[in-house]
């Protein structure tokens, strides 16, 4: 696929006005009247579909609901306040009054709107990894820069290790020790065989959590495995809509059993950090927390500048090879973009 041609200042300008002027036209007529609607409550927001979002009330039931025009940000995982319809019109049970305060955000960067939030209140992202495709650490480590940018708990999960062949196996247990020495949970599991697989689900309890990592690693298989009660729930939605699993991008909020919640969706589970600057790539990397500021240069780019304390403490044994090697291939990575 060709890149797509941006757009200029004004045709952005109008994009957005278009979209203000169908917004204000839409909701207006679908607004539902104060005097219609009950006391305020406590909710949280299940899916957006454009100006409607599935608002999960405190006693378990999902109502659709209108959005107030001046909310201007609203995704999966939100708090809100919201006040349910005296009697439902034209399909709407209710009305998304305000958003509480984020705790933490999810962001990719989007052509049009520049950073757009796709989840929010998250507090553990599983990074899910696996022998086949080959395993990567650099894409591990793409995902701990974005964890440690968005300020959520990082979990690396090593899926199908019945897979590993003998030849890989030292390499592999080597690369994850190495994340475990910097501070990071490691699982290595398979959803096929059940390794470890309880040790695993007990980290999502009480937690809202994402699982991301590239294609093929077996997101859905753990899914399947780990929480039963959400496939469950993805088999109705898709039945219900007459579309495979997976086939929309919506996000969406699944309770667990055991108290917290799994925010599912595609565009989730491969979100990028195109929009990082060099300075939060850095600080990405916990490893290179006791070096940074002590480069000779304030601006050093830690290749073969003097003074880098980077490199030094790599050839010293502080500093793990690879690790800069990786932050050198995202920073080249989103300078292209």
């Amino acid at each position: 696929m060709g890149k797509k041609k941006k757009l200029t200042k004004g045709q952005l300008r109008r994009v957005k006005a278009n979209q203000a002027r169908r917004l204000a036209r839409d909701v207006g007529q679908e607004e539902i009247g104060t005097d219609a609607l009950g006391p305020d409550e406590i909710g949280r927001i299940v899916s957006r579909f454009g100006q409607h979002a599935d608002v999960l009330s405190e006693d378990g039931a999902i109502f659709r609901c209108n959005i107030r025009r001046n909310i201007e940000s609203l995704v999966t995982g939100d708090r809100v306040i919201w006040r349910r319809a005296n009697e439902s019109e034209q399909g709407m049970q209710g009305v998304v009054e305000a958003v509480e305060p984020r705790e933490t955000e999810l962001q990719r960067p989007d052509i049009y709107d520049g950073l757009k939030p796709i989840a929010a209140n998250v507090d553990r992202i599983f990074i899910v990894s696996s022998p086949q495709p080959a395993f990567s650490d650099q894409i591990i480590d793409r995902y701990l820069v974005a964890c440690e940018d968005a300020g959520i708990d990082a979990i690396i999960v090593f899926n199908k290790d019945d897979l590993v062949t003998e030849d890989e196996r030292q390499a592999i247990e080597a690369r994850l020790a190495l994340y475990r020495r910097i501070g990071y949970p490691v699982y290595q599991v398979s959803a096929k065989s059940g390794l470890n697989m309880e040790g695993l689900r007990s980290e999502f309890k009480q937690h809202v959590s994402v699982f991301v990592g590239q294609s093929g690693v077996g997101k859905s298989s753990l899914i399947d495995a780990l929480l039963p009660e959400v496939s469950l729930q993805i088999g109705a939605i898709s039945e219900n809509s007459g579309l495979g699993q997976h086939t929309t991008t919506v996000a969406r909020w699944y309770p667990l059993a055991e108290g917290g919640a799994l925010i599912d969706s595609p565009g989730i589970r491969e979100f990028g950090l195109w929009h990082l600057p060099k300075e939060k790539i850095e600080r990405g990397f916990i490893d290179f927390h006791p070096f940074l500021g002590t480069c000779k240069f304030r601006d050093c780019k830690h290749l073969n500048d003097p003074g880098c304390a980077l490199v030094k403490a790599v050839e010293k044994g502080e500093l793990d090879e690879t690790r800069l090697a990786n932050y050198h291939r995202i920073v080249d990575s989103i300078s292209k973009h």
